[in-house]
């Protein structure tokens, strides 16, 4: 075949196949894929050549989902992957997006975006990317005065308030607006403002806290001169999140506040505007802890996820003067009295679900041929590395001692019961064999997380000497 090995050659040969309907549906599709944040390594390519294909055939296509990114590109930095009804202070969840942009299209402001979409569209399709950007700001600033019209018309209204998040679609919807209108507000001073800051902070540290907290107390300046109301605050809010983003621990956040108050006690930092570095850090960490709770469900790691948050409350703890009846000291013992919850769940039921995957069983026990379940070996192997990590992190996590007990029954188990499962594999038939053999496999994954590489790489020798030992003596004995 003259495409063999080429696969972008096979792509454009199949998309070329489709119909115009097909073709406009599959772009559709895509763009508000991407919209929604989905990661897909393929979508870029098979948009891009669904596009050339397009264009080779003078077919005009819907860009509503190219209008729809430019549009929100600034709200990009404060954008969350997380469920629309979980808000976070100065964020906006990402699946929020495209009810949004339907209310606009539908409801706020119809006649102006299908037609500055169309010329948008135009603009893109000619590759004219500096008039499109000139369209779309205008987009933004009339979809920006109608917002702050209509979030004015209900700000004492609950009735009409419950009626617009009706409208809009998204849980919070009142509160995604706001967000939207503060950030749409401040789009050229936030975008100045990424620009100036560090694209990676490593360690913030006093000399760093110092020069951003410059920037930040310039920024907030400006502001006061340029604009009014709350933009001042704002301006302040969305600079720290700014500054969040690029921070590689980002609990250290709390070093601006501190400096700012120049002191670690509780009440100067909240006296103080920079007292907002707190409750993002906070808010972030309570989000963390959701996040551990739907990943716990589906059985994925979280071992990353326990040290953000043990990270976190150390350094709250650590960094700040947290005065018992604090606000900010009751918020961070709800987050450490909910993962202390979470997990202690998680660590109890552990060792006996390693003991149910490999317990020594009779042979007429095991069906003929059959093998350990490869999905309950995965989730036992996820709890076991919750167990390992929360024996670093437990202080702060509130779960020392049932993690000291379920390590200590685990270590024990495995030591002991190994020895059990390779004698069982020298006496193994061949009907039991695989099942034995796949007990072992699941053990030597166990072993790895809690007594080390070595050790597991020891046990995986030593069950290949036990595998060959049987046969050999299943060779002599046919013999």
């Amino acid at each position: 075949m003259a495409n063999e090995g080429q696969p972008v050659e096979r792509l454009r040969d199949y998309l070329r196949t489709l119909t115009p309907a097909a073709r406009a549906m599959l772009v559709h599709e895509l763009e508000r894929s991407m919209l929604r944040g989905d990661d897909s390594a393929g979508n870029d390519l098979i948009l891009q050549e669904l596009r050339r294909t397009i264009r080779a055939d003078s077919q005009p296509t819907p860009r509503i989902g190219d209008t729809a990114r430019l549009f929100f590109a600034p709200l990009e930095p404060f954008l969350i992957d997380a469920a629309a009804d979980h808000k976070r202070i100065g964020r906006i969840a990402r699946l929020s997006l495209e009810p949004i942009w339907a209310w606009i299209g539908r409801d706020l402001i119809p006649a102006e975006a299908k037609a500055m979409g169309e010329d948008i569209g135009r603009a893109l399709s000619a590759r004219e990317q500096a008039r499109a950007d000139q369209l779309v700001r205008a987009l933004q600033d009339r979809a920006l005065q109608r917002m702050q019209e209509t979030i004015a018309a209900v700000a004492s209204d609950e009735r009409a308030r419950r009626r617009l998040g009706v409208h809009v679609g998204t849980p919070r919807a009142v509160e995604d607006l706001t967000t939207l209108i503060a950030i749409f507000s401040l789009r050229d001073m936030l975008a100045d403002l990424a620009r100036r800051l560090p694209n990676q902070i490593r360690a913030f540290e006093a000399g760093q806290v110092e020069s951003i907290k410059s920037l930040l107390d310039t920024a907030v300046t400006q502001c006061s001169i340029d604009a009014s109301g709350s933009a001042k605050s704002d301006i302040l809010l969305y600079g720290l999140i700014l500054v969040v983003n690029r921070l590689a621990a980002p609990w250290q956040l709390i070093r601006i506040a501190i400096r700012a108050a120049d002191s670690d006690d509780t009440a100067r930092i909240g006296a103080t505007p920079y007292a907002a570095a707190v409750g993002i850090v906070l808010g972030d960490t309570e989000a963390m802890v959701r996040e551990v709770r739907t990943e716990l469900k589906s059985g994925r790691p979280i071992a990353s996820m326990l040290k953000a948050i043990h990270d976190a409350a150390r350094g709250l703890r650590t960094e700040m003067e947290l005065s018992v009846d604090s606000p900010w000291s009751r918020q961070l013992a709800a987050i450490r009295a909910d993962i202390s919850g979470l997990l202690k769940a998680e660590i109890e039921t552990t060792p006996g679900c390693v003991r149910r995957l490999l317990r020594p069983r009779p042979a007429k026990e095991i069906a003929p041929g059959s093998v350990l379940d490869a999905v309950d070996v995965s989730d036992a192997e996820n709890r076991v590395e919750v167990v390992d990590a929360c024996r670093h992190y437990a202080n702060e996590l509130a779960v020392n001692e049932v993690t000291t007990r379920a390590h200590s029954e685990l270590s024990l188990y495995l030591e002991t019961g190994t020895k059990v499962l390779l004698d069982s594999i020298r006496h193994a038939g061949d009907a039991d064999r695989p099942f034995r053999q796949s007990q072992v496999e699941a053990a030597i994954r166990f072993c790895r997380t809690i007594f080390g590489a070595e050790y597991a790489g020891l046990l995986a020798k030593a069950a290949e000497v036990a595998a060959q030992t049987a046969a050999g003596e299943r060779k002599s004995a046919r013999a």
